[in-house]
């Protein structure tokens, strides 16, 4: 729980608040975008929740918040926030919630699927906590995991050893120094199965991968995020530990493929049809060819 003593002086009075811990993962921004807001380096709590859905909201927010930086004065059922992960997003595609600082804070995501078609997916990492980990449990468990680099593994080897998954990385992101069972190589892209195609990108880091689900869900780790800034597919310049020009020729790859929603690691998650996601992403690698 965050430290009222900490409190940051932008937040508005009341409940809620973020204290100096703040890392600016932007993840309660997202989930709760009515009662928080970018101040600087941190998150803020720009608008008290007034309803019981926006404070179901900042409860999960509060939950999700990888540095337990987000507090509040009165007393709240926690489990409000806690039950509401996983959370759909669509179809059987779910947000863990429950972020971890050593990923600082990107979002995994849990595919569920019956045992006939494979079982469940889960991409990256969150935290291990209890009450996500039995929650999954009962939704069928984790078949495969899927980690995108080395950037976003966090708890994935108590995941394994709780589930008995199978996980699956790409050699150069050190996926045998982590024990990986699958582990990939090179960059042409390899079914794993009728509905998951992984396809290495290398740039953000060398090993990086992502995962094309039906040709609808691209699970993009740190290599694909919406930018609500600009209003478009994006890369990020900046956070590019390996070489831009790599993830420039990577992206170019990628509009070879079709996919409605691009669900990031980092950045924010964006659904439209088929060809304006292709239109974007020729868009994202011309602003990449200039950068």
């Amino acid at each position: 729980m965050a430290n009222p003593a900490l409190r940051l002086p932008d937040n508005v009075p009341g409940d809620f608040f973020v204290d100096s811990t703040c890392i600016d993962c932007d993840a309660c921004r997202q989930i709760a975008p009515e009662t928080f807001s970018e101040d600087g380096e941190y998150s803020v709590v720009s608008h008290q929740p007034q309803s019981a859905e926006e404070t179901k909201r900042a409860l999960m927010a509060l939950v999700a918040c990888p540095t337990a930086s987000i507090g509040a004065t009165e007393h709240h059922d926690a489990h409000i926030g806690i039950d509401a992960f996983p959370m759909q997003i669509a179809g059987n595609v779910y947000f863990c919630g429950f972020t971890a600082e050593s990923s600082f804070g990107a979002w995994s995501y849990l595919i569920v699927r019956p045992a006939s078609e494979g079982g469940n997916v889960l991409i990256d990492s969150p935290r291990f906590a209890t009450q996500l980990v039995n929650r999954i449990e009962t939704m069928g468990g984790v078949r495969t995991m899927f980690l995108t680099h080395r950037d976003d593994v966090a708890d994935h080897a108590r995941f394994a050893e709780r589930f008995g998954c199978e996980r699956v990385m790409h050699a150069d992101d050190g996926a045998a120094r982590l024990g990986v069972e699958r582990i990939l190589h090179g960059v042409d892209a390899l079914e794993l199965d009728r509905d998951l195609v992984a396809i290495p990108v290398p740039g953000h880091t060398r090993g990086h991968t992502v995962l094309l689900y039906l040709r609808k869900y691209l699970f993009s780790g740190d290599h694909l995020a919406w930018s609500p800034n600009r209003n478009t597919l994006i890369a990020f310049r900046s956070a590019c530990w390996y070489s831009w020009a790599e993830q420039i020729k990577s992206m170019e790859k990628l509009t070879d493929y079709e996919f409605e929603w691009v669900l990031p690691g980092h950045g924010r998650i964006h659904h439209a049809d088929r060809d304006e996601m292709k239109t974007r992403l020729r868009h994202c690698v011309e602003w990449m060819k200039t950068r």
